[in-house]
């Protein structure tokens, strides 16, 4: 369960903050139309962050399975690099912007580029050998949240707390990333 909880809290976080940033963009401030808009983001948010991971499931299994016992170093270290990432180029409020005006393949362009952080934990978690269902749903769940906590929020916290909920979620991934290598040492 904590591995579990570990893998879908920074990405809560970064749901969060993108959701946040499309808030303080304005999004949802019309009664009727708000509520619109913001189960849209929301819809987005939950297929495209629960449908990431699958795909990403689906290539980090076939590459455990063909990597054996490697595959907990390769998996902890592919966390840690998406930390990294998010910390010196993650810009998903400038794609989330764009989100909430857009429709059809650019909005699935967008998704993608928006998600593609879940890709990378489902990856991981194909690496870690977690269970998919759980693991879906658990991240589904949070996408939901976050995406209404960051719009409902967005327009009432300043950037620097945005910015400071990113740089969290960046450093729980790399920790995350270096308690799989940790743990996969200990278990030798």
């Amino acid at each position: 369960m904590f591995r579990l909880l570990a893998f879908v809290v920074p990405l809560g976080l970064d749901s969060f903050v993108v959701a946040a940033a499309l808030g303080t963009a304005g999004l949802g401030t019309a009664r009727l139309s708000g509520i619109r808009a913001r189960l849209r983001v929301s819809l987005i948010f939950v297929v495209f962050e629960a449908g990431m991971p699958l795909i990403g499931l689906a290539a980090g299994g076939g590459i455990a399975r063909a990597m054996g016992s490697a595959a907990g170093y390769f998996s902890g270290a592919a966390v840690i690099a998406l930390g990294v990432y998010m910390l010196a180029w993650g810009d998903d409020e400038g794609r989330a912007g764009r989100l909430a005006s857009t429709g059809g393949v650019a909005v699935l362009a967008l998704g993608i580029s928006i998600s593609l952080d879940e890709f990378a934990i489902g990856f991981s978690l194909g690496l870690a050998r977690l269970p998919v269902l759980p693991v879906i749903i658990a991240v589904a769940v949070q996408a939901l949240l976050a995406s209404q906590l960051g719009l409902a929020l967005g327009r009432r916290i300043s950037g620097q707390l945005r910015e400071r909920a990113e740089q969290t979620a960046a450093v729980a991934l790399i920790l995350l990333g270096s308690y799989l290598i940790v743990e996969r040492i200990r278990a030798r």
